[in-house]
């Protein structure tokens, strides 16, 4: 791309808490995005963007002097005007926190202006102008942004949900036009977002990371025990006050997060539920799953009602969502079976990354106020904004690690060649093209395996991710053929991995409603039994051609091998690191697992033809031995 003089170019950038990340926005269209962690394979990394900022700058072909504006994703004076607020109002409680905060906040995100400049500056080798205005807006702003702007809406509700941003925690606007308005906000440190983090802390998972296991581990819940009730009854008396419209109040006695470096008093957690905070390696019993049940309902019935209030407040018929919250696809499932609007988008990359999107686009339509560009599906572009890498990148790798390969020229011999592979049993590495914006693996850095095989869960698991047996895995399915498979919900197109549906009745097979975890995981739910969910439900994206042709192609050609039009789609990486990025990362990966076959772009890697040697010394390098 080649930029004239009238071109607008707005960098999005979000960084300095988690998952930073940078965005980039030329005359409304969305160029590139990519969260640093891909680059640094630090996962959730929040320095300065550093290589995103490269990235995203050269795919345009622009140096940081093409820039019209950077916009940062929140208002940093505002955030630490609220830290103040809150140390002052609980003082002397929240001395150890303000203590370890303020060093922070005097080095660094007092000066974010100045970091960010000099960030570019060192991203581009070069100054950045001084005539190019750097912009705050507010995080839920931000979040709001990325939702509304890329959405195939003309007027919308909006619904962000998340931790914290500056003081908003939820918020209600809408948006008409090339314009938003902000309604209701409910405010720290009253959040949702906080108190499922907390009993994702309390579950032994990791904040910021885990909270999609704890959604994954409630479905373990026993729905009716008296426990489970008992857990919902406890948590709404004595955590928490809903109020009708979906706002609620935390029963601060029970929470230390806005007083200490911790999240829950532990102490009063464990007298009112009778277990102690989970260990994070430690057995998962059948307390942990009917807490994980209670809060999960708990959630969804507070999403409802939020969705309920803005359909009100706002007289909308379109609803979009952003902030962690949104990624939450099981609440997301439960706005569209209450019917509460008619059409639902949520941004792909919902958490703090995407506020890099939503401040870059507020930059293009607010500050520079240009019409707004509303597309038929979404301008998201199928959240392909990442970097792909060159046949020569691909051949460089391979000569370093003396890697093995078959090239093929025709790449619809390769995907036949690949569909049997997987029938057979087989676990397939793929990257293709440009990697995907957002948390979920879309097809381009993926691990491929075949949904028939009532075994495949346990292996991916256990020997492929190295992560928790329990963790469910999504379905790829081709749109054409998505209700043979899923209740859609009236929602055909669902290329995101944004919402559950359900296994047809047809497809399903009786539940094993007692015994171990174990047990109720391994005894199969439905014909394709390893991407179905205790509870009958996938977490499905859909696939065509017009968003990944690639993967569209292989997809058929295991449909016509074996009958079936979907395939296990996990993400491309092990417990613990970010998604695979470049050809390096995606051989270490394939040679550091039990994954029998990697294919990038047209070449065919054999995990028996690797050398060994090479294996080892990559064992070594990632951190493995």
């Amino acid at each position: 791309m080649t930029q004239t003089s009238k071109q607008i170019a707005v960098l999005g950038i979000s960084a300095f808490y988690h998952d930073s990340a940078a965005a980039l926005v030329v005359d409304g269209e969305i160029v590139a995005a990519a969260h640093e962690e891909r680059f640094t394979r630090k996962k959730h990394d929040d320095s300065f963007p550093t290589h995103a900022v490269q990235y995203v700058l050269r795919e345009a072909g622009f140096s940081s002097d093409d820039l019209s504006a950077v916009v940062f994703y929140d208002k940093p004076i505002l955030k630490f005007e609220r830290l103040l607020e809150t140390y002052h109002a609980t003082a002397p409680r929240g001395v150890v926190s303000f203590v370890a905060a303020m060093p922070v906040w005097i080095k660094q995100k007092f000066f974010t202006r100045r970091l960010i400049r000099e960030g570019i500056e060192e991203a581009c080798a070069v100054a950045l102008p001084k005539g190019i205005p750097i912009l705050f807006p507010e995080h839920h702003i931000s979040h709001a942004a990325s939702a509304f702007y890329p959405s195939p809406f003309e007027e919308a509700a909006i619904l962000t949900i998340d931790g914290v941003g500056e003081w908003a925690t939820t918020t209600i606007g809408k948006g008409a036009g090339g314009e938003m308005e902000m309604l209701k906000e409910m405010h720290f440190p009253h959040s949702l977002g906080l108190l499922y983090s907390a009993f994702t802390y309390y579950c032994g998972f990791k904040i910021n990371s885990g909270e999609y296991k704890l959604m994954g581990l409630a479905p373990y819940g026993e729905k009716r025990s008296a426990r489970a009730k008992e857990y919902k009854k406890k948590i709404k008396e004595n955590l928490l006050h809903l109020k009708a419209d979906g706002s609620l109040f935390l029963n601060m006695k029970y929470f230390t997060f806005a007083t200490q470096l911790r999240t829950v008093d532990d102490e009063k957690w464990t007298e009112l539920f009778g277990i102690s905070p989970r260990d994070a390696e430690s057995e998962l019993t059948q307390e942990y799953m009917d807490l994980a049940l209670a809060i999960q309902e708990i959630t969804e019935e507070i999403v409802v009602l939020m969705a309920k209030t803005a359909r009100k407040e706002t007289g909308m018929k379109n609803l979009v969502m952003a902030g962690g919250v949104a990624l939450n696809c099981v609440a997301n499932v439960r706005i569209l079976e209450e019917k509460i609007f008619e059409n639902i988008w949520i941004q792909p990359a919902a958490g703090d990354a995407g506020g890099a999107l939503g401040a870059a686009l507020l930059g293009y339509y607010v500050y520079f106020g240009k019409p707004r560009i509303v597309q038929s599906h979404d301008a998201m572009r199928g959240s392909y904004l990442g970097p792909a890498y060159s046949d020569e990148d691909v051949m460089r790798m391979t000569r370093s690690y003396g890697a093995v390969h078959t090239a093929y020229a025709d790449f619809d011999s390769l995907v036949e060649e690949i569909a049997e592979k997987i029938a057979d049993g087989n676990v397939v590495g793929w990257m293709q093209g440009r990697i995907e914006w957002g948390p979920r693996a879309l097809g381009n850095r993926s691990i491929l395996a075949d949904p028939r095989n009532a075994e495949m869960q346990k292996k991916l698991n256990l020997k492929i991710k190295y992560r928790e047996g329990f963790r469910p895995f999504a379905p790829s399915v081709l749109e054409s053929y998505a209700s043979e498979y899923f209740d859609m919900g009236g929602i055909p197109r669902q290329p995101y991995m944004l919402f559950t549906a359900p296994v047809i009745k047809s497809r399903r097979k009786p539940l094993l409603k007692k015994g171990s975890m174990l047990e109720r995981l391994n005894s199969p739910r439905s014909d394709i039994p390893s991407v179905t969910h205790l509870d009958y439900s996938s977490r499905v994206q859909t696939v065509s051609a017009d968003t990944n042709e690639r993967y569209a192609k292989l997809i058929e050609a295991f449909r016509k091998h074996t009958g079936c039009g979907l395939l296990i789609n996990t993400s491309f990486n092990v417990r613990g690191e970010p998604i695979v990025c470049t050809p390096e990362d995606a051989y270490k990966c394939f040679m550091n697992t039990e994954m029998d076959y990697l294919v990038i772009g047209n070449l065919l890697f054999d995990k028996k033809s690797q050398p060994e040697r090479e294996s080892h010394d990559i064992k070594e390098s990632y951190g493995l031995d």
